[in-house]
């Protein structure tokens, strides 16, 4: 994926995010359905449970592409409790696939 320069006026262009998910997040399903639904929406990335009890994701992509990933994320599966979500630029780029990784 080729990274332009978002557009804000269009919403046109690529973006990177990473994502930090807070709540009952884990052992609800959480990576398995994000990889689902990142995929859904053309993104690249990677979705990974960090230690702290959190769900970490990079989502690249359309700029609608990912902002919709984040409103989901705020509810996630069925079963998960999201209690909050931090977003920041993601500096990493490049995927070919959106793919679950190893726990951090």
């Amino acid at each position: 994926m080729t990274t332009t320069e978002p557009d804000p006026q269009t919403g046109t262009g690529n973006i990177s995010v990473l994502a930090r998910i807070e709540g009952r997040v884990q052992g609800v399903w959480y990576r398995a359905w994000t990889v689902e639904e990142a995929r859904k929406r053309d993104l690249t990335g990677w979705v990974r449970n960090r230690a702290d009890g959190t769900v970490e994701a990079l989502f690249c992509g359309s700029v609608a592409g990912v902002q919709s990933m984040i409103a989901a994320c705020h509810d996630g599966p069925t079963h998960a409790n999201v209690t909050r979500v931090h977003e920041e630029p993601g500096l990493e780029d490049g995927f070919t696939t959106f793919e679950k990784r190893p726990t951090v």
